[in-house]
């Protein structure tokens, strides 16, 4: 054959077609999408816990005559147990099945949230509150799990930032949907909700999702580095809450901070020899991952402390209603609820530093206002709404972006557990703020409520500018990539 004959046949021959991406078919990208939002949807739902039940916190405390110190452990034992069973839950849906793993979740929380609403004394609450939050952490690892091979790596990071803009959202509005059922039915209602909503997550994803496994997984989590994660905040959060009422020189209260102290380093060591760690630590090698963890930690300290501080404030300094305290506050998490994704996106162009710096700002400047304006009388048009707009905004371009953000340089297959530890971080968060909350503002009586809640909000105003100035901390003398 000559060269010209070669040279015809191939410019008659077409050229090979590029292998085509499944995930570009439509009927996958419509399955990967109703995969993403049954996730979201159980994620709404366990992160709305973390925050529902603040505003019937005055309401739940009547009911079982019972103060905040001992109360605070309702929603301490939910984010302490959620925290510790996180990681080690992603690991057992690795080896047992992710979609097994999600539906045992889902009902098992479903079952709990009946008995948080049939409690009949705060103990009983607390007990399943704990339990409650053993099969929440169940639901986050592993949703993620199953909705992050339904997309393209191109389009996983709008996955990521979707699923973690709801949990954002639902956290944000817990609040104002608590308030409502408060208001029309019965605090217990802001647990009995979850039962319908869970079985329906459950019954469609038992038909719509697929089993997955790690191959390569085996054993379980280290139990004793369970207990030791899980300890370790709690000795930290009874010192912080017990102080100011045992005296911070009682020798009880010393105990915890140094028992807590003492379990923090066996947890880390425990994690760098156990067979199945709790924690692997070498996630913690890339530079992007730490800081973002710090921050969350920091921010979500400030965020659970300040939504709890502005529901009591609002009902106990301006007498107003559980339905009127979160009517007051609700344009902040619907902003939220607005811009959650848009923010997500925003990172993924940009990068994520200038985001979260930005939410930081935006967020210590709303906590300095509500410290200045808000004063015994009621003046919520100038007094409370702009500053309470303000903090949606710092809410919405923080918590959606930390999600994504923490994962982002972490390689595709490592994304589940990377977001279970940033998740563990913002449960951890909520002990030390509800912790915090209860120590600074104490016990005042009515004439120094205004300046005990000044303090509180000046305290939440520092840790969330804290956590936007720690984006800026350099990796071994050099800024990394955003």
């Amino acid at each position: 054959m000559s060269a010209t004959d070669s040279t015809a046949r191939g410019l008659a021959e077409p050229p090979p077609r590029a292998q085509a991406d499944p995930h570009d078919d439509p009927a996958v990208r419509r399955h990967a999408l109703r995969v993403l939002a049954l996730g979201s949807l159980g994620v709404f739902v366990v992160f709305l816990d973390t925050t529902i039940v603040n505003i019937a916190f005055p309401t739940i405390s009547r009911s079982f005559h019972t103060g905040p110190a001992h109360l605070s452990w309702v929603l301490n034992a939910y984010s302490l147990v959620f925290a510790a069973v996180l990681v080690p839950a992603g690991r057992l849906a690795d080896r047992y099945g992710r979609k097994r793993v999600f539906l045992t979740g889902m009902l098992g929380f479903a079952l709990m949230s009946g008995l948080c609403g049939l409690a009949t004394g705060t103990d009983v609450l607390i007990a399943a509150r704990a339990l409650q939050a053993v099969f929440a952490a169940l639901v986050v690892p592993t949703s993620l799990a199953l909705v992050l091979p339904e997309f393209s790596a191109a389009r996983r990071h709008v996955a990521v930032g979707t699923w973690g803009a709801m949990g954002a959202a639902a956290a944000a509005l817990g609040p104002t949907i608590g308030a409502l059922l408060t208001e029309y039915a019965s605090w217990r209602w802001i647990f009995l909700v979850n039962v319908p909503i869970c079985v329906l997550v459950a019954v469609l994803g038992r038909r719509l999702l697929p089993e997955t496994r790690d191959p390569a997984a085996t054993g379980i989590p280290d139990p004793l580095g369970v207990l030791l994660v899980a300890g370790a905040p709690a000795m930290l959060s009874l010192a912080i809450v017990e102080g100011p009422d045992w005296g911070w020189s009682d020798p009880r209260v010393l105990g915890a901070f140094v028992l807590s102290a003492l379990l923090l380093a066996a947890f880390l060591r425990r994690s760098a020899t156990a067979a199945q760690p709790v924690l692997d630590l070498s996630l913690f090698r890339e530079h992007q991952f730490r800081v973002v963890n710090a921050a969350t930690l920091l921010f979500s300290t400030a965020f659970y402390g300040m939504l709890l501080a502005n529901v009591i404030f609002l009902q106990t300094v301006w007498h107003y209603s559980v339905l009127r305290s979160a009517l007051a506050s609700a344009l902040g998490p619907m902003l939220v609820a607005l811009i959650a994704r848009t923010s997500s996106r925003i990172a993924a162009r940009t990068g994520h530093r200038p985001v979260l710096l930005a939410g930081a700002v935006a967020w210590a400047l709303a906590a300095a206002g509500f410290a200045t304006a808000a004063g015994g009388s009621p003046h919520w048009l100038t007094h409370w709404l702009p500053w309470t707009l303000l903090m949606g905004l710092g809410i919405g371009l923080t918590l959606p972006v930390q999600s994504g953000a923490a994962v982002k340089h972490l390689p595709p297959e490592r994304f589940a557990i990377g977001s279970a530890v940033n998740s563990s971080f913002r449960q951890l968060g909520a002990v030390l703020g509800i912790s915090i909350f209860v120590a600074v503002l104490g016990a005042p009586a009515p004439s120094a409520a205004v300046a005990a809640f000044d303090h509180v909000w000046w305290v939440f105003a520092g840790l969330g500018l804290a956590a936007g100035l720690v984006q800026l901390l350099p990796a071994r003398g050099r800024m990394t990539r955003p």
